[in-house]
């Protein structure tokens, strides 16, 4: 995990690809079912992109056929909630609790045993394998 976060918007563009850095900072969504980890079934942590946090266990990811990464839930105080009222709709934004950097979106379409579907952008997050 980095020591320390980026504090201006400068710091984040040295740190982060353009990619990342429109999806972590400037909440855009990449383009449905071409992120890096959509298909990916390895054993591991999803980490944030932008500080490193551990954000998900593999374990809880599944094919939603979202066209985007699904898990059914987030490490322990992982991440947070926040009310979305963009693109005229409302719709809860998950986004890293270290670094604020959005991740996507959840919603209450998942599977047992949490009901969630963390619907997350690849771009934001990086693979640990166990």
């Amino acid at each position: 995990m980095a020591d320390e976060i980026p504090q201006t918007d400068e710091e984040w563009r040295e740190v982060l690809t353009d990619e990342e850095y429109r999806i972590l900072r400037e909440q855009a969504t990449e383009p449905k079912f071409t992120g890096e980890y959509l298909g990916k079934d390895d054993d591991g942590n999803y980490c944030c992109a932008g500080c490193g946090a551990v954000l998900f266990d593999s374990e809880t990811k599944f094919d939603s056929n979202s066209g985007w990464p699904s898990f059914y839930d987030a490490e322990a105080n992982s991440v947070e909630l926040r009310e979305d009222r963009s693109h005229g709709m409302v719709r809860t934004e998950v986004v890293c609790a270290r670094c604020e950097g959005h991740l996507g979106h959840v919603f209450d379409d998942g599977p047992e045993p949490t009901g969630k579907r963390f619907c997350i952008n690849s771009a934001a997050l990086d693979f640990e394998s166990e």
